[in-house]
């Protein structure tokens, strides 16, 4: 993939990520006044109405690409490979990071919600527990058995991801082995790449809007009283979320890249925002792409296989919810699990994370397959219930972060990882210059569109 500098916002056009911003913050307060407002027709005709479609129009356009985005862009990555046997190394060391930084997560979580003990002394008085239902459990067989799709063409509908990569994957290794004859077909997944990475340009012109909207419904719906009850779960929760973000990831990422945290956590901004207003890790793939290529120089090769990888299967940000999760409600019941009960938590996690999709709310359907395991009521859940969309949009943000890190990682070991552009505080920025077409391609489309 031909990556493309973006023109820097110095020209005094400002950037994407400062008009998102400005819309987050801008919802946010606006969410907050019409919940202490609390109008019947705000809440019904502008939130509810024009607010709730805006949001969804935006999170449905960002779906909208990451099939074919992931498919192009991870037949472009293979072929860039051009040999198996790295292909399968970036694929093994990738999967066990992913799996490595999951279990430390929910580790983390688990000691440090034991040490502040959140849920002690909780009245459960007035909590509604109607409605809860639990999830059975998918054996670690049922899990693996699952990625080899049965009918691609259905995986592709449903956005089944982990049978798309697999599917995607197994076809680039066949366009590999057909040696020249499948230049064409390459080149022509190459030109759908710019094209797909063209779209995701479009829809994120709409961003700051969609993020408005999504932000000004949220905390409108939820506002600020829900998390009174639920205080120190909340406050233990975030703890467990800033402590992996800032300490875990970064701490892994210069042992084991050697790049500054501190430049990357800056290049990674954008699709944190994205991943916090959407708390959507499969919605949030087309701008973790670009962040990771663009922003922090990861070839293309590598992050086209490891970014929807890991918006898949790595779950750091609900893995630590579901640790949380379960120190809480086992002292709000009372039951100490013990040492097993908290091992078997963290397989249970991690296990979960490999077969659930980045969609919302996920985090709550798998905490009832772990709730399930160690003995505890399904019901408690509707104690965190009121909160949860707040939390997960905190976590899906660590989620993408997480996937970030590893594909910089793998890169850097592979050497896939251009430093001129991690260096450049410029790189990859994107302004309204981005959707103008060249003066020679508005030349050429005027040349085309005189009668002949």
């Amino acid at each position: 993939m031909t990556t493309t500098t973006m023109t820097p916002p110095g020209g005094g056009k400002m950037s994407l990520t400062v008009k998102v911003m400005l819309g987050m913050g801008l919802g946010l307060i606006v969410g907050v006044i019409f919940n202490m407002i609390d109008s019947s027709f705000i809440n019904t005709h502008v939130v509810g109405g024009l607010f709730a479609m805006i949001g969804k129009m935006f999170v449905n356009a960002l779906k909208m690409l990451v099939v074919p985005l992931v498919f192009f862009s991870l037949i472009c990555g293979v072929t860039g490979i051009g040999d198996i046997r790295v292909l399968g190394r970036v694929g093994g060391k990738s999967f066990a990071l992913y799996l490595a930084t999951t279990a430390i997560a929910i580790a983390v979580a688990i000691l440090l919600a034991t040490i502040i003990g959140p849920g002690k002394g909780f009245d459960m008085a007035g909590v509604d527990t109607t409605g809860v239902t639990g999830k059975e459990a998918p054996s670690v067989w049922d899990v693996f058995a699952g990625i080899v799709p049965t009918n691609p063409v259905a995986s592709f509908a449903n956005g089944d991801m982990l049978q798309v990569i697999f599917y995607t994957v197994i076809l680039g290794i066949a366009v590999l082995m057909l040696g020249g004859k499948s230049k064409p077909f390459i080149e022509g997944c190459e030109y759908m790449n710019e094209v797909m990475m063209k779209v995701v340009s479009i829809v994120m012109a709409f961003a700051p809007y969609g993020v408005f909207c999504l932000i000004a419904k949220t905390f409108t719906e939820q506002g600020i009283e829900l998390f009174i009850p639920v205080m120190a779960y909340v406050v233990t929760l975030v703890l467990a979320l800033l402590l992996h973000l800032f300490g875990t990831l970064m701490l892994l990422l210069k042992a084991l890249s050697g790049l500054n945290p501190f430049i990357f956590m800056k290049k990674m901004r954008p699709a944190q925002i994205f991943a916090f207003s959407t708390a959507s890790s499969n919605a949030t793939i087309p701008v973790t792409l670009r962040c990771t290529t663009q922003r922090v120089g990861v070839d293309n090769s590598v992050a086209s296989f490891c970014v929807p990888f890991g918006a898949t299967i790595n779950m750091d940000g609900t893995a630590i919810m579901q640790g949380v999760a379960t120190v809480f409600l086992a002292n709000v019941y009372g039951i100490d699990l013990g040492l097993g009960g908290y091992v078997t938590v963290i397989a249970m996690a991690v296990l979960a994370s490999i077969g659930t999709a980045g969609v919302p709310g996920v985090g709550l359907v798998m905490l009832t397959m772990v709730l399930s395991q160690v003995g505890l009521p399904i019901e408690g859940i509707a104690i965190i219930l009121g909160v949860d969309r707040l939390m997960d949009m905190i976590r899906t943000a660590v989620n993408i972060t997480g996937d970030a890190v590893v594909s910089t990682i793998v890169a850097k070991g592979e050497g896939k990882v251009d430093m001129a552009i991690f260096n450049d505080p410029d790189a990859g920025v994107m302004t309204e210059d981005d959707l103008e077409m060249d003066e020679a391609a508005e030349k050429e489309l005027a040349a085309y569109a005189k009668p002949h």
